[in-house]
């Protein structure tokens, strides 16, 4: 079954962004992924939470491609390049296949 991972970002600090984001795409590509979302210009519609700076949905083809994406060296060290300069939340989700 398709999974998502979809996330929100806070931006604090942009200095982290170009390696990042030179980068991530292949990191996804390798694990089977594509982005669906990226950037994306939120507009609340309902709610009260914090409008994200950014947001985004990487689509997977199952649960097991996304996770070995989210645990994978790869990314892990662009995540620790990310953390210090942005907040992340993401949630990993089935699609409807």
């Amino acid at each position: 079954m398709t999974a998502f991972v979809i996330g929100q970002m806070m931006i604090h600090d942009r200095g982290w962004m170009d390696e990042y984001f030179a980068k991530i795409p292949d990191v996804v590509a390798r694990h089977g992924g594509a982005f669906r979302v990226r950037g994306g210009a939120p507009e609340r519609m309902e709610g009260d939470a914090p409008l994200p700076h950014a947001a985004f949905i990487i689509e997977f083809p199952d649960r097991d491609h996304a996770t070995a994406f989210w645990n994978s060296d790869a990314f892990q060290s662009l995540a620790l390049l990310r953390r210090p300069g942005s907040t992340l939340d993401a949630l990993l989700v089935d699609g409807l296949d």
